[in-house]
């Protein structure tokens, strides 16, 4: 499924809950996950771990229901397709 960024989220820092993360649900990260390269790792604050790429949190959209969907991009100008810089 297409990954996209916020632009309301800071470096390695969700700022998507509740109902944005209904919508948005969050790269969720195993527990036992570890951080590698350009990919970390975000506790977020309701106990959960995230993934982000280059320091920004990652998300799926609920609207994208099948791989190579991206509904996502532009949504209230502020989500966008992750794309590596």
């Amino acid at each position: 499924m297409t990954l996209y960024t916020y632009d309301k989220d800071e470096a390695g820092k969700s700022n998507c809950y509740d109902k944005c993360a209904a919508n948005w649900p969050p790269l969720k990260a195993d527990a036992n996950a570890k951080a590698e390269g350009e990919w970390t790792i975000v506790d977020r604050t309701d106990g959960t771990r995230m993934w982000a790429y280059e320091g920004k949190p990652l998300y799926t959209f609920i609207k994208d229901k099948k791989a190579g969907d991206v509904t996502g991009e532009g949504v209230g100008g502020v989500w966008h397709i992750a794309k590596a810089d």
